[in-house]
């Protein structure tokens, strides 16, 4: 009788692990910043004519992916001179709540004067963030505004100057993180040391200003690292690490250059060292990062130098992008960090944003191309591929329970992974 019990509730553990719900996809690249989803069960391979479209509809411009919480996904897109924030069933695609916000962005390089930046969802709010620095919290439940504050005007956020464009080449497109009740930025503010800007996530007052820091299209991760909890933004010049609660620099050290070059790719931390990519010739870097500082391992431009895709790290290497949409043709790439060694290259696969689940990677390519890969970092092996636009795709992908938000220049598509 015992042993039967014993047997019942193992069973009934086991039902519970396996038919719990996947994971929500709060913000940019997933709960944790990363590009990986838990909990998901993928097909391993794909019909003939590619996984099923469960619904679409169209948008407006811009390049900001979706958020997911639960089976609401808030997605924002730009039509006239309105950005306008939908809350979207996501089993159905059926609006819960539109809501107008004034669109300022008068883009100096692209035709594209959308938002750029994933929503934040936390809770009963979501925070956005505008090309032309207006940083708004909503109420998800009926997208009411409970607070707004222009960044541009209230830090004189650094005007693009000729030669160097970091805010004026595609509008701010940093996504603020969420560390207990803070709110926190990359304002780049030429007023007050606003490089970095702390706000009060309830009533969005500022909490604290650090250093001078310029503005990036990278967004900030958080992690603890020799037991001190620090978010970690890549910056216009800099990689630097915060204590969240006073702006206090607790590492840091040179990244980027000025001219027309971009830092887009957030900061991958990998135990007690931290990795950055970019392109424009000055490539990938690896820190040991602690409380003695940064020491820089190595340096490359060969290895895996991204111009905004932030890679998967899995099993101690990373899968990537090496090379730019831009310029030339990018290959996809595993590498060990640790010995700055490439371990298999695919030359010439194009440019692309990557997820992983289930031990697959979902490899989004900027012409529209969907591919499902395994996440093996002895060879590259593609499980299937197929068509989903013919259109460019920017924005980023959002995975929550088996369905995959993407969208191009016109069409928002849910499509079924399991």
């Amino acid at each position: 009788m015992r042993s039967e019990l014993q047997f019942s509730i193992l069973f009934a553990v086991l039902a519970c692990a396996r038919y719990s719900p996947a994971g929500d996809w709060p913000q940019i690249l997933g709960p944790n910043r990363d590009g990986i989803a838990q909990r998901e069960t993928l097909a391993d391979r794909w019909p003939a004519g590619g996984p099923r479209t469960l619904w679409q509809r169209p948008v407006g411009d811009g390049f900001a992916g979706a958020a997911i919480v639960s089976d609401r996904a808030v997605v924002w897109h730009r039509q006239g001179d309105e950005h306008i924030v939908e809350s979207l069933n996501l089993v159905s695609g059926d609006l819960h709540w539109k809501k107008s916000l004034p669109a300022k962005y008068v883009p100096s390089y692209t035709r594209d004067s959308g938002p750029r930046v994933v929503p934040l969802i936390n809770g009963d709010r979501v925070f956005l963030f505008c090309p032309r620095g207006d940083l708004y919290c909503l109420a998800v439940k009926n997208g009411e505004t409970i607070w707004h504050r222009d960044t541009w005007e209230d830090y004189s956020s650094k005007r693009p100057k000729r030669g160097d464009p970091p805010d004026g080449y595609f509008g701010f497109g940093t996504s603020p993180i969420l560390e207990g009740d803070r709110l926190l930025l990359n304002v780049g503010g030429d007023s007050k040391s606003a490089g970095l800007v702390a706000f009060d996530a309830g009533s969005g007052k500022t909490l604290w200003t650090a250093t001078e820091e310029r503005a990036s299209y990278s967004s900030p991760v958080a992690a603890t690292i020799g037991g001190q909890r620090q978010i970690i933004f890549a910056t216009r010049l800099s990689v630097l690490s915060v204590d969240p609660t006073n702006g206090h620099v607790l590492f840091q050290f040179p990244f980027g250059q000025f001219g027309p070059a971009v830092t887009a790719a957030n900061p991958v931390v990998i135990g007690d060292r931290v990795f950055i990519t970019a392109s424009y010739n000055f490539g990938a870097t690896l820190a040991q990062v602690g409380g003695s500082g940064a020491v820089r391992i190595w340096e490359s431009d060969e290895i895996l130098s991204s111009q905004y895709t932030t890679p998967i790290l899995h099993g101690g290497a990373l899968f990537g992008i090496h090379g730019r949409q831009d310029a030339g043709a990018a290959a996809l790439r595993c590498i060990d960090p640790a010995t700055k060694r490439v371990l298999w290259n695919v030359d010439g696969f194009g440019y692309a944003s990557l997820l992983m689940a289930d031990g697959k990677l979902i490899i989004l390519k900027t012409d529209g191309e969907l591919v499902l890969a395994r996440a093996d970092k002895s060879k590259f092996v593609e499980l299937s591929r197929t068509r989903l636009f013919s259109d460019t795709t920017r924005a980023l992908p959002a995975l929550s329970n088996g369905r995959l938000l993407v969208r191009d220049t016109s069409t928002l598509k849910c499509v079924n992974l399991k």
